[in-house]
């Protein structure tokens, strides 16, 4: 009896689709623009993901010792950075490795190759480069080196000069992830109604149909079966044309984005992300049209 009825209403939901053609476009058009947009939310996401990972990357303070500094005491001293938690790296540069990467810089500049040259000797210390996990660690950081056992062979440590530039970058980027979060649920929701208030017109329409149904014993699964069947069909349809819409898209915004702001090549992204971020879609355009449907015929179970 299950099959018998599960045929019954997977066929009603068919037909329904079909027959209420221009009312099942409408509703696909305003999912596919939904889904484009929660699609759109990930793929800036990645990017701003991307950029805000970039900028981390290119922040570090740096520890400089004494030209008579140990390097053993230098060596122990990175070691001990290690073990912190907040640090994610510690880069040691050898004075001959600092003078060989300063020569480099300024190999165009003839008076400073000709300084060098008379000096005689390599006037650049050592350092250690110590990137964070997190930008707003980096005065523990500091704290720690100037408080360390090793201190005195500390030169000085270049966060004090930097601290302002640091610190406006922590906010700025906890700022962009909270701000990025908010206008997507807010997008999301807002997505949610429109798609939602159009489902709910399209079964408004079959409001006597639905009263007739009960009116004649039609159980509420029975009734509400094709309903939820039709907003099955409407995600699966969406999400497949939003997936198609975003080839070409990610193709041509691709290249530009990746030369403007530095992050990955969204065409890329989508080739070899392609199953999850259809799955993404998928499920989101199912769960839409089939809640959508859910809620927006309770009104009409009541007869």
């Amino acid at each position: 009896m299950f099959t018998v009825n599960f045929r019954r209403i997977t066929s009603s939901g068919l037909i329904n689709f079909w027959r209420n053609g221009w009312i099942s476009f409408a509703t696909i058009l305003v999912m596919v623009l939904t889904l484009f947009m929660l699609g759109g939310l990930i793929l800036t996401n990645v990017v701003l993901t991307s950029v805000i990972t970039s900028l981390e990357d290119k922040v570090d303070i740096t520890a400089y010792f004494r030209l008579d500094a140990p390097e053993a005491d230098i060596l122990a001293m990175r070691d001990s950075i290690l073990k912190l938690g907040e640090v994610k790296s510690v880069e040691y540069v050898s004075r001959d490795q600092a003078l060989a990467v300063f020569q480099e810089r300024h190999k165009e500049n003839a008076l400073i190759t000709q300084s060098l040259q008379e000096l005689g000797s390599n006037p650049l210390g050592a350092s250690l480069n110590v990137k964070a996990r997190d930008p707003s660690e980096y005065e523990a950081i500091a704290n720690f080196l100037e408080g360390n056992v090793f201190s005195n062979i500390l030169d000085k440590v270049d966060y004090r000069q930097n601290q302002v530039v640091i610190d406006r970058l922590s906010r700025i980027l906890a700022a962009s992830r909270k701000v990025g979060i908010a206008i997507s649920l807010v997008l999301a929701l807002i997505a949610f109604l429109v798609a939602f208030n159009t489902i709910r017109m399209a079964i408004y329409t079959s409001r006597e149909e639905i009263r007739v149904m009960k009116l004649v014993g039609a159980s509420n699964w029975y009734t509400r079966g094709p309903f939820l069947v039709e907003g099955f069909l409407h995600g699966l349809v969406a999400s497949i044309i939003a997936m198609a819409a975003f080839y070409p898209l990610t193709w041509w915004l691709g290249g530009k984005i990746q030369e403007f702001a530095g992050g990955p090549n969204l065409f890329s992204y989508y080739k070899s992300n392609f199953l999850e971020f259809f799955l993404v879609l998928f499920l989101a355009g199912i769960i839409l049209g089939v809640v959508s449907s859910s809620i927006a015929i309770r009104r009409y179970m009541r007869v």
